[in-house]
């Protein structure tokens, strides 16, 4: 039985119809790769067998009686393709307006939970800034299936290393099973509920060690930013279910030339230049606060996980952007510092601590909690957890081919929330970095005013770099 960990089954819970945990992604393509040119049937015919060899695109939820215990992910007997593959044709002409607000609909329409969680919207008639034409699919998952990262490894198992090559889907992502019936389902929760108990005290000690850790850490100015501490702006509140959409595209040269004159790291950098970003955008609007924003950046734990089970295993930093400081490298060199700092924090927590906690959860009350917290709007009335969150994800190096179409743009969009109805995702790939912004809509109504200053804050630094060389 392939139970969904308590980690998978939080982002069903924290779904409600305004907050909806999806990882969106636009994918631009280029067609003139394709061996025998593009055709949609022959498209989605190609994408039907390589999705049907990919046990996360076949499978669906299935609920436990009563809610005893988190959801189990069982084969759909009654995949359809035509359920999760849509066709759209931009009016012309169409551009990059157009393509955003089509995106932002997209990624703000809930899925339905008795079939796969995962759609895709393949979109004709896209002219880019240059006037070709292009092909664009956005694809949408639910964050119970993927988390960042194995939402881009997930996208890439789809793809190929040459136009006419076969896809590169790993031979072991686990299989789907019919599942147990709902009587055996409900008795093997009953007792993997009543188990729970007896594990609390092996969570218990190291969370209190881990609290003893950080109070000498704060004593010593070592410890990572700590939550509840962000100013509040006009992005931190209750959201609505419409989304928003940017995005740009950044030079992995460009931000190593300045890794090579720093020191700084590639996330050092792309954190400074999403601070200075925001710090012009809410500059121009009137709005920017004295004190720095905070950002929860979600950090990969695969590597250092014990868990076998579970399709998100993350932890999280929280880092200050360094939004009240000016000068570009001064802002970079402040955050090089809090980002070691809040590393060496968080190698002190152990990389399945938010899993664990996250068993305890009871499916009905944690659902029924979220709800009342969103309808109470208690995110405008507590102190601000964090401003938004800002994720880093790693791509190929190389090329990539979609079907036989070369991936020439891939934009991911994380998941917005309230209290947080802002999100930054970066993915390098080939050596480009693709920004995606994604926003509550009454939070944040034209990111388009805020991606233009990701492009302005890199080169604010590699112009700095070469007068220092110089």
């Amino acid at each position: 039985m392939d139970r969904l960990s308590g980690l998978d089954a939080s982002f069903l819970y924290l779904e409600t119809p305004e907050q909806l945990m999806h990882v969106c992604a636009v994918i631009v393509l280029d067609t003139s790769t394709m061996p025998n040119g593009y055709s949609y049937k022959e498209f989605r015919a190609t994408l039907e067998e390589r999705v049907k060899k990919l046990p996360p695109f076949t499978r669906r939820l299935r609920r436990v009686p009563l809610d005893l215990g988190h959801p189990v992910w069982v084969q759909d007997d009654h995949f359809d393709i035509a359920h999760h593959v849509h066709r759209m044709a931009l009016p012309a002409p169409a551009g990059y307006d157009e393509l955003m607000e089509i995106a932002g609909h997209f990624a703000g329409l809930p899925m339905d939970r008795g079939r796969p969680l995962w759609e895709m919207l393949v979109i004709e008639g896209y002219h880019n800034r240059d006037g070709r034409e292009e092909v664009v699919v956005i694809t949408k998952m639910h964050h119970s299936t993927v988390d960042g990262a194995s939402g881009a490894n997930l996208i890439s198992y789809l793809c190929s290393l040459e136009p006419d090559s076969p896809a590169l889907a790993p031979a072991d992502l686990g299989r789907n099973e019919k599942g147990p019936g709902g009587l055996e389902l409900m008795g093997r929760s009953v007792l993997d509920t009543l188990g729970r108990p007896l594990a609390l005290p092996k969570l218990v000690q190291p969370s209190i060690d881990l609290i003893s850790d950080t109070i000498g850490r704060a004593r010593a100015g070592t410890t990572m930013a700590p939550p509840f501490t962000a100013p509040r702006t006009s992005f931190n509140g209750t959201i609505d279910g419409h989304r928003t959409v940017a995005i740009a595209d950044l030079s992995l040269d460009d931000i190593k030339a300045v890794r090579k004159a720093t020191g700084a790291t590639v996330n050092d950098i792309v954190l400074s230049v999403a601070g200075g970003a925001l710090r012009e955008y809410l500059r121009e609007r009137g709005e920017l606060p004295d004190t720095t924003l905070m950002a929860s950046v979600p950090v990969s734990v695969r590597e250092e996980s014990k868990r076998e089970n579970g399709a998100n295993k993350v932890s999280a930093l929280f880092m200050r952007l360094g939004t009240d400081i000016e000068d570009p490298m001064e802002r970079l060199a402040s955050m090089a510092e809090s980002n070691k700092n809040a590393k060496n924090h968080h190698k002190a927590i152990g990389a399945d601590t938010l899993q664990d906690w996250a068993e305890f959860a009871a499916p009905r009350t944690f659902g029924l909690a979220m709800r009342a917290y969103a309808g109470m709007r208690l995110a405008e009335k507590h102190p601000v957890i964090h401003n938004l969150v800002i994720s880093n994800v790693p791509g190929p190096p190389m090329p990539l081919y979609f079907v036989g179409a070369e991936i020439v743009g891939m934009y991911p969009l994380g998941p917005v929330m309230h209290g947080a109805g802002l999100n930054v995702t970066v993915l390098s790939k080939n050596g480009v970095v693709h920004v995606g912004i994604i926003a509550a809509k009454q939070s944040v109504r034209n990111p388009e005013k805020l991606v233009v200053h990701f492009p302005e804050e890199l080169q604010k630094l590699t112009d700095a770099v070469s007068q220092g060389a110089g």
